[in-house]
């Protein structure tokens, strides 16, 4: 171990995502405590000894425990891992402040931006837990394939380079790879934007517009990423790893993605509340395509492809309408200049 010794760990949030997680922290012997705010819910995992809602078949060890009390899931522990939807994550943070001591080490796999301002979650923290060491993991992670030990790699990305190498080893194992990173906001941006994205393809595979249409959001869609990043301070590699080109992948391509079983929802005629309800889960990507358009505007940013996701989930336009505008844009070089 490079750090401090990572015996007992708090994870808040008991969705599949923070199950997940927190699975793979006990399979690897930790003491994890998995702190969820629904006192019925967590009656339910702890008589199920699992999460028969949100990741059903996964029993959880003797060593994860379920509570819905966060003052007892944060008790003595070092590190929280927050894995809560981003909608929750201000509230989440905000509750631990009288709650863990100046060298708790706060790390979470929440993907999303901040709901009252559209920034960065990492500001959030250093708002509310000044001083505290931070990180965040992400990367192309399904939850259920994260349960079943199917090989997974993620980024873990803080600029205390000893606790990112602390949480790495703590999550390492035969079929979880965590990689570090320094560059915070790169990742951060990454895991946010993407699920925007994959609105986007989903939209174009629900009206069937076929895998060229597919591959060519995926790729402009990269370089909305990534012009947004440079703006605000990121590592342009980063874009090119894991929790960049690597989930945007993952999250565009394949069904188990929320946002994109919500974009080819809406392909196919049906209206958002009612995708939303028949998805049953956070589609991240709605609300998250405000706040990248507000975030894009600010930093004076051309994103086209996550603008007109917006005008779909906010402001009625119809998708086809949508995909019309993109293609009637200007032409312009590949990798020319940034527009003024």
């Amino acid at each position: 171990m490079n750090g401090r010794i990572v015996r007992t760990m708090a994870v808040l949030g008991a969705g599949s995502w923070g199950t997940a997680l927190a699975l793979v922290l006990a399979r690897n012997g930790l003491t994890v405590r998995l702190w969820g705010h629904d006192p019925e819910e967590i009656r339910d995992l702890r008589r199920a000894g699992e999460n028969r809602r949100f990741l059903p078949g996964f029993p959880f060890p003797d060593n994860l425990n379920a509570t819905a009390s966060l003052a007892e899931a944060v008790d003595g522990v070092g590190d929280v891992l927050v894995a809560v939807p981003s909608h929750g994550f201000h509230d989440a943070i905000r509750a631990l402040k009288p709650l863990v001591p100046a060298e708790t080490r706060i790390l979470w796999a929440t993907k999303g931006l901040e709901a009252e301002s559209g920034g960065l979650l990492h500001s959030v923290v250093s708002q509310e837990l000044p001083g505290h060491v931070m990180g965040v993991l992400s990367g192309p992670s399904f939850a259920r394939e994260v349960a079943q030990a199917l090989p997974t790699a993620v980024t873990i990305a803080s600029t205390d380079s000893r606790f990112a190498a602390d949480m790495a080893e703590a999550f390492h194992n035969a079929s979880f790879r965590p990689y570090t990173s320094t560059d915070i906001i790169g990742v951060q941006l990454g895991g946010a934007v993407k699920n925007v994205l994959a609105v986007a393809t989903g939209i174009a595979d629900g009206l069937g517009l076929g895998a060229n249409t597919r591959a060519g959001l995926i790729t402009r869609g990269l370089a909305e990423i990534v012009r947004l990043g440079k703006a605000m301070g990121a590592q342009q590699q980063t874009f090119m790893g894991l929790s960049g080109v690597g989930d945007l992948i993952l999250t565009c391509t394949d069904d188990q993605s929320r946002n994109r079983r919500f974009g080819l929802a809406l392909g196919r005629g049906q209206p958002r509340e009612a995708a939303i309800r028949d998805i049953g889960q956070v589609v991240e990507g709605v609300r998250t395509a405000g706040e990248v358009h507000a975030l894009a505007r600010q930093q004076g940013v051309e994103m086209p492809i996550c603008e007109e996701v917006y005008g779909v989930v906010a402001r009625g336009v119809s998708p086809r309408q949508a995909l019309e505008r993109l293609m009637a844009r200007s032409r312009k070089e590949e990798f020319g200049p940034e527009p003024e």
